[in-house]
């Protein structure tokens, strides 16, 4: 509505300063200069208020968009002129300044709500720009670190020199852990960086967060459940090598005694013999289980080098060929990208691979149709990995948790290190390793 105001009244304001031009050259060219001269005064009037109706109307605009500029929306234009559409430009104006002004309250109350949150949150969340200003530190922050108002990283010195050290170095989507101590107590400091733009300032995120009882609670945890698993192997070790001393001491005692030596028979020495060879049995298993408990305790350093992903999957297919003779499964290897290499230890990851998949070979024992594919690639996180799959049954939901604490087995045979063992071999190859089982189950073995 205004513009189309606006722009008939510049179209009839062209018209007339038009017709002055084309009166005024008729004039003169009739030789009536006076006429002429005349509607040259009117042509100059007319040019004057055309100019100085557009100026008019762009400073109204251009007052208004500094105004809006400067967050002033105090800024009001009258809306009772002569000219209409003067007047129903100024009323768009303040009508659009109303819904503007309307927004930014809304937008600032917004702000103020998503801060409080922020503030009052259980972890401590930082930003600061590439010259070290911090911008922003919420309550928890200040409290993990002791140290308020925080304004630059460098202040994070004067709370431990490691820490600023970690600050200044640290890049985008990073984790790093720090041990902090002070006079109360000592914390376990978990840090997670991300990047973020504000009015186009590229600012780093770090959210912090204190995993000490975390740490405890599972570290707790994880020795309850190695204790449980301990006591219940060597338990059912000893019983039996308990019960069969008391067996054999029953052949040489009566209730007067030792049996006399001219009392022995030939079936003491043979049950005698019998029970010395059980407890010989039981006792080696059990030095066979503390072996296997210091083969666990004292893992080398992997041994890294580039390996293609290609040599190892097609070695551990030739190794496992032999067990697949006696099962019949469909056994598949997937590369994706086929020139795909790995930073490891060949031997120690070999040892995991084998282990996974002589597992899904005993999960699908007896089973009709079944598969296990290994999977090897790089994830949409950038990160490589290799998966062991198969269609077996499944782990019990409730054993999830429980397979991968040391000794822990469901089976006859075995020690029950495999799992807790290969864990460990990821962990020092900065990896992890992690197990989904529903329908399927799936082992897959991340590198960092």
């Amino acid at each position: 509505m205004v513009s189309k105001s606006i722009y008939w009244q510049l179209i009839f304001r062209i018209i007339l300063l038009s017709i002055t031009a084309i009166g005024m050259a008729f004039f003169y060219f009739q030789e009536s200069y006076i006429l002429s001269g005349f509607l040259l005064i009117i042509l100059v009037l007319q040019t004057y208020f055309l100019i100085q109706y557009i100026n008019q109307t762009n400073r109204k605009i251009a007052y208004f968009f500094d105004a809006i500029k400067n967050e002033d929306f105090t800024l009001r234009f009258p809306e009772k002129l002569s000219v209409k559409s003067l007047e129903e430009l100024n009323h768009s104006l303040n009508m659009l300044n109303a819904m503007i002004q309307d927004i930014h309250l809304k937008k600032q109350a917004q702000e103020q709500y998503y801060q409080e949150i922020i503030k009052q949150a259980d972890i401590g969340i930082l930003t600061f720009n590439k010259k070290g200003h911090i911008l922003f530190a919420n309550r928890k922050i200040e409290e993990l670190f002791d140290y308020t108002p925080l304004n630059h990283i460098k202040q994070l010195s004067q709370v431990d020199a490691k820490l600023y050290a970690l600050f200044a170095e640290l890049k985008p989507f990073e984790r790093k852990l720090i041990q902090l101590t002070n006079e109360r107590e000592k914390q376990q400091i978990a840090l997670k960086s991300t990047t973020t733009t504000m009015n186009n300032e590229e600012l780093i995120l770090v959210v912090a967060q204190d995993i000490h009882q975390e740490l405890d609670e599972k570290e707790t945890d994880s020795w309850v459940r190695l204790i449980r698993v301990l006591t219940h192997e060597i338990m059912n070790t000893i019983t039996p090598i308990t019960s069969i001393s008391e067996s054999v001491l029953k052949y040489y005692q009566t209730n007067k005694g030792l049996i006399p030596l001219e009392e022995f028979t030939e079936d003491h020495i043979k049950n005698t013999a019998k029970g010395l060879e059980v407890i010989k049995e039981q006792g080696g298993d059990l030095m066979e289980f503390v072996q296997s408990y210091r083969s666990f305790l004292s893992l080398p350093k992997p041994d890294k080098s580039l390996v293609s992903a290609t040599k190892l999957l097609d070695k551990i297919k030739i190794l496992m060929s032999q067990e697949n003779q006696n099962h019949h499964i469909s056994f598949d290897i997937d590369i994706k990208p086929n020139d795909l290499e790995l930073f490891i230890d060949e031997k120690q990851i070999s040892q995991i691979l084998i282990n996974l998949t002589k597992n899904a070979f005993q999960s699908l024992d007896d089973q009709e149709g079944g598969a296990i594919k290994i999977m090897a690639g790089i994830s949409r996180d950038n990160k490589k990995y290799i998966s062991v799959w198969d269609n077996g049954p499944g782990i019990p939901p409730e054993l999830i948790e429980e397979i991968f604490v040391p000794f822990f087995t469901t089976k006859n045979t075995g020690t029950g290190i495999g799992l807790s063992l290969s864990k460990q071999i990821m962990h020092l190859h900065g990896g992890s390793m992690s197990v989904i089982s529903r329908e399927n189950t799936r082992f897959t073995l991340t590198f960092n």
